[in-house]
């Protein structure tokens, strides 16, 4: 069974800090990339980082570029978004979720299994 869950998420204040977690299970993650994305009710998703897993290569929305930062654990199995400077349009559901076409495809992915999100509210 396939798993991406995520969590790490919370209260955060404008300037500071998060990092989200993505534990992956039954999935061989060849050839895939992984993705993260956020979406508000009622608002389109959006592609916020991604990471090709065969070469570590990173691909990052404009408007998070040089705040958050991809990163993996590859003996945990566990993916990381770290998030710095925080601002109140951040505040979104995180998911997590493989990208079969490895990042190719940013700032479209191609959705193969994705996690249930965690939220992240950005607010003084």
């Amino acid at each position: 069974q396939v798993q991406l869950v995520e969590s790490g998420g919370g209260l955060a204040q404008p300037g500071g800090s998060l990092t989200l977690s993505c534990a992956v299970s039954g999935f061989n993650l060849d050839y895939q990339g992984i993705v993260w994305f956020r979406q508000d009710p009622g608002k389109e998703r959006q592609g916020v980082a991604c990471l090709r897993l065969s070469n570590g290569r990173t691909r990052y929305a404009g408007s998070v570029k040089g705040r958050f930062t991809i990163t993996r654990d590859e003996a945990k199995n566990v993916n990381y978004l770290q998030m710095s400077r925080l601002k109140p349009e951040d505040s979104a559901v995180y998911h997590c979720a493989t990208d079969y076409t490895e990042c190719d495809s940013w700032p479209a992915f191609g959705m193969g299994y994705w996690g249930k999100g965690t939220l992240v509210n950005v607010s003084s």
